[in-house]
């Protein structure tokens, strides 16, 4: 039989050389979907083979869901072309010392060719104080990069235009003043914010469950969430307004069914509370997007992928009666995990990234990040972090997994796990709408409980070798002692200055100003967005915002779960 691209029959699947040709299962996709997104993109159309020159169809086996790529309920993935199309966004997570550094390694990144930027804040700032604070002085740009103020923002996009790069901010507790910022700094370069694309990641249940970056109880923190999803949807429409982690869970210990239950749980609590604002649910729920893990089991971690996006499809047409296709697509960011990596031997980082890397493009991420060799040991060296760039770009343009969608979808293993994860999610989502949902689970500690017990038994297995580790429990070496990457206590002095210059230049009596509207809002009803914009632009601090409602709101205590 002679392979030819004008057959789809041999180019779907058939049998053997004597075996009678089975009709194209993916023909009425194709004519109906993909057809169709390739006349609207005529740059789509090169021909995909293997270096034999053997053609390489879009898709291959059958949608026994009834989903076929871009379809409902987008098991085999939410777009018709995928990486046909184009690849995933390779958006590397950076952010140290000061915004100055950072703005260098951002340049760093773009020049070796990333397609989207993603900012790491240190624990002041995600907490919400500013850099001289009594609490911060010790933690202040270790972990990320310090913000105090709408200064600090301009200095990590100095020479970066931010209409034309999409940016992701991992931000929670404080995320409307993050958001507040980049609206005031475009406004103040002449930009529409609405011109703006990016992800804030405004996911503070996760931080009750798994991460413990809170500020403010739960109430209070689920307006802050909503509000910023309001104002987006009128005033900043192209920002993904809610990344429902699921990332953090999975770092905390949490299995694979774990992290998707959790994440989606919490999912539905978000689309509750904006329903329960007033919000249409297909008005803001095209811009939620979903931020998980790719852990080391190259299978599993597929599968999860594909189980969430049906999950999601399911969850969002049925239960919250989404019409819009946008609204019941499960987009996501993924990125490497970060538990993974090992300070022993810490080349074979590399190899563990690789793995998890190719789960998550198998299980069809719309953007990427891959995790440095060294963070085991510190913050990522610039030569590390363009390998793990490196690493995204040959396996999207040398190892052809991008050259056909879902490749794995239809394999036994694959479809069996696909509907294991979803069976065995669905069963302890169930466990917490018995507790009233996911924010009643979590202040119950029951989230949290099961996390716990999940790395308990990991732990366990590690050390009793029942788990292997390479080069940790296994195929261990005597080493010397690693080069560790510090960075320049001299930015984070800077940094200390430039927060008291601006206190010394600014107008004192505006800032207080906004502090007493702010103030007043936190105490009524009225969407707190515009307030921050307001403090932002009269260069109020994190700091001095998150004060304000900290007066208002109080402060949040865990319960407690053991």
């Amino acid at each position: 039989m002679t392979l030819s691209k004008d057959n789809p029959e041999t180019l779907f699947g058939s049998g053997g050389q004597d075996s009678p040709r089975p009709a194209d299962p993916a023909a009425p996709w194709r004519e109906r979907t993909w057809e169709k997104a390739l006349a609207r993109h005529p740059e789509r159309q090169a021909a995909f083979a293997t270096p034999s020159g053997l053609p390489l169809a879009p898709i291959y086996g059958d949608a026994p869901d009834g989903g076929w790529p871009g379809e409902y309920p987008y098991t085999r993935g939410v777009r018709p072309t995928m990486y046909r199309g184009r690849h995933w966004t390779m958006r590397q997570y950076a952010g140290f010392s000061s915004a100055r550094a950072t703005n260098e390694r951002f340049k760093l990144l773009l020049d070796s060719g990333q397609t989207g930027l993603s900012v790491a804040f240190d624990l002041p700032t995600q907490i919400g104080y500013d850099s001289d604070h009594v609490l911060a002085r010790h933690e202040m740009g270790r972990v990320g990069v310090p913000i105090n103020s709408i200064a600090d923002v301009e200095r990590l996009f100095d020479g970066i235009p931010l209409d034309g790069v999409s940016t992701s901010m991992t931000i929670n507790a404080t995320a409307s003043y993050l958001l507040a910022c980049v609206v005031v700094l475009a406004q103040e370069r002449g930009l529409d914010p609405a011109s703006l694309s990016g992800t804030i990641q405004n996911d503070i249940l996760k931080e009750y469950v798994a991460r413990g970056n809170y500020r403010f109880p739960v109430e209070p923190s689920m307006r802050l969430t909503t509000d910023l999803m309001a104002f987006c949807a009128e005033s900043v429409p192209r920002w993904n307004t809610v990344s429902i982690s699921g990332y953090h869970i999975r770092e905390a210990g949490s299995t694979a069914v774990q992290e998707l239950s959790f994440t989606l749980a919490n999912g539905r609590a978000y689309v509750g509370a904006a329903l329960a604002a007033g919000l249409a649910v297909d008005d803001f729920a095209p811009r939620l997007s979903f931020f998980f893990n790719a852990h080391n089991d190259l299978f599993e971690e597929v599968a999860k992928f594909r189980a969430a996006r049906r999950m999601w499809a399911r969850i969002m047409r049925e239960e919250f009666g989404a019409r819009d296709q946008r609204s019941q697509m499960l987009r996501f960011h993924t990125q490497t995990a970060g538990s993974m990596l090992t300070s022993q031997q810490v080349d074979n980082n590399v190899v563990r990234v690789t793995v998890q890397a190719l789960a998550a493009i198998l299980g069809g991420t719309q953007s990427l990040h891959t995790n440095s060799r060294d963070e085991a040991l510190s913050l990522p060296s610039a030569e590390s972090a363009r390998l793990a760039l490196r690493t995204q770009q040959v396996l999207a343009f040398e190892s052809g997994v991008a050259d056909v969608i879902d490749p794995l979808g239809g394999a036994p293993l694959i479809e069996h796990l696909t509907d294991e994860i979803e069976a065995r999610s669905l069963e302890l989502m169930g466990r917490i709408d018995e507790y009233g949902g996911a924010v009643a689970a979590i202040e119950a500690g029951f989230m949290q409980r099961e996390i716990h017990q999940s790395a308990l038994a990991w732990q366990r297995d590690v050390e009793a070798g029942r788990r292997p580790v390479i080069g940790v429990n296994k195929f261990t070496v005597e080493e010397d002692a690693p080069t560790v990457f510090r960075p320049d206590d001299g930015d984070r002095r800077g940094v200390l200055d430039d927060l008291a210059a601006l206190r010394a230049t600014r107008d004192g009596a505006a800032v207080a100003g906004a502090m007493r509207a702010l103030g007043e809002t936190a105490r009524g009803s009225g969407n707190l967005m515009e307030p921050i914009i307001a403090a932002v632009a009269a260069r109020a601090t994190l700091g001095e915002v998150c004060g304000t409602l900290e007066e208002v709101f109080g402060r949040y205590r865990p319960p407690e779960i053991l």
